[in-house]
């Protein structure tokens, strides 16, 4: 049994006496007899339940004390156990992570290594092309022509320079970059440098790209300039174009699209050129039936005025006898009305009308109207279309 055990022991039997204790004194101040036997022995028998039962308690409580203790021990056994499987397993992650940064530092050696062998080769063999060159040049100078003839092929003369760049394969055009940039990006040697060379050459980097930068801002700007210059030039060419078609009398956009404007000919059966001005076409549209008509009716209304006009003005004889249309119980009219409604009968005359036409003459006249509401229609048409 550990130290706990005894101690909680310990107090657990200290509280049962003090329990004891406590109902003894009870006893004694609620007045029970203390010398009667059956008391004092059932007394005793229910103190010794007591005893027996917190017994029981206590022994329960040890046999789960010792089982839980026995559950943490086998946990932090485990946990051991764990943190030794974990720390083996670290220890072969990182060696395995080690392993592979080598193989990779390795694999970039042996690329770079291939590289150099690669490049190192194709010098060579640019290097025996031009002394080969060189020896059939000089063989040639020292007899022969001094010129050389050199046959193309058919397929390559036909071709332009765009076109044979066009029919580059896709490994040709990615030779043709590397060594382009292999020319112009020259290699960063930096082995064996100290701490102010490496400053210098930070430096000296750090210049070249501040230069590369300044280069590129300034070109952008310049495009955008241009690029603004450009839209003004063709904003002001539209508005020329504009002026220029309404001079000719188009519209206004007729010479400002991607298609120059057609042609306008003076009808659908008529190619020509339909030179009249605008005003000339406005006045087609002019007149009509309605002013024809219009017309007529003031010549006509002209003619009958004037024939009213030019009338013969004669007097009616005076009457005699009882007025006419005079009603029974009406006072006599004097003599002056009499005369002045005789006079003013007088100056009224019937009216002569012109013997209206015949009646071929009204059909011919509308055929006439007719054939020109046509023709009319026609040239309307004809304008639409054009």
């Amino acid at each position: 049994m550990s130290d706990d055990e005894e101690v909680y022991s310990e107090e657990e039997e200290e509280e049962v006496e003090e329990h004891v204790e406590t109902k003894s004194r009870r006893a004694t101040l609620t007045g029970e007899p203390q010398g009667d036997p059956e008391f004092i022995k059932r007394q005793d028998q229910k103190r010794s339940d007591l005893d027996e039962q917190l017994k029981e308690y206590i022994a329960e409580w040890r046999k789960q004390r010792a089982k839980e203790e026995d559950d943490l021990k086998r946990l932090k056994e485990k946990q051991a156990k764990r943190k030794v499987t974990r720390a083996e397993e670290e220890k072969k992650m990182a060696e395995r992570k080690k392993q592979e940064e080598e193989r990779r530092i390795r694999e970039i050696e042996e690329k770079k290594q291939r590289d150099i062998e690669e490049k190192r080769r194709r010098l060579e063999e640019a290097e025996k092309k031009r002394q080969a060159m060189m020896n059939a040049l000089n063989a040639q100078n020292k007899k022969g022509p001094n010129f050389t003839i050199t046959k193309k092929d058919n397929l390559s003369a036909n071709l332009s320079s765009a076109q044979l760049e066009r029919n580059k394969t896709k490994e040709q055009l990615e030779e043709e970059k590397r060594i382009s940039l292999s020319i112009r990006i020259k290699p960063l040697t930096i082995d064996g440098l100290s701490a102010d060379k490496l400053r210098d050459k930070a430096r000296e980097l750090w210049d070249c790209i501040v230069k590369l930068e300044t280069e590129k801002y300034d070109l952008e700007e310049r495009q955008k300039r241009q690029d603004y210059d450009l839209k003004e030039l063709k904003e002001r060419q539209k508005q020329q174009l504009r002026h220029k078609a309404q001079k000719k009398g188009l519209d206004p956009e007729a010479l400002t699209g991607k298609y120059p404007p057609k042609i306008q000919v003076a009808s659908k059966y008529e190619r020509r050129v339909d030179t009249r001005s605008y005003d000339d076409k406005k006045k087609m549209f002019e007149g009509g039936l309605m002013e024809l008509t219009k017309e007529m009716c003031e010549r006509n209304w002209k003619d009958r005025t004037g024939q009213w006009d030019a009338r013969q003005k004669s007097k009616l004889p005076k009457w005699f006898g009882e007025r006419p249309g005079k009603k029974a119980g009406d006072p006599e009219s004097p003599e002056g009305e009499e005369e002045g409604k005789q006079a003013i009968d007088d100056d009224i005359e019937e009216p002569t009308f012109e013997p209206e036409p015949e009646e071929e003459e009204v059909e011919e006249e509308e055929v006439e109207e007719e054939e020109e509401e046509e023709e009319e229609e026609e040239e309307e048409e004809e304008e639409e279309e054009e």
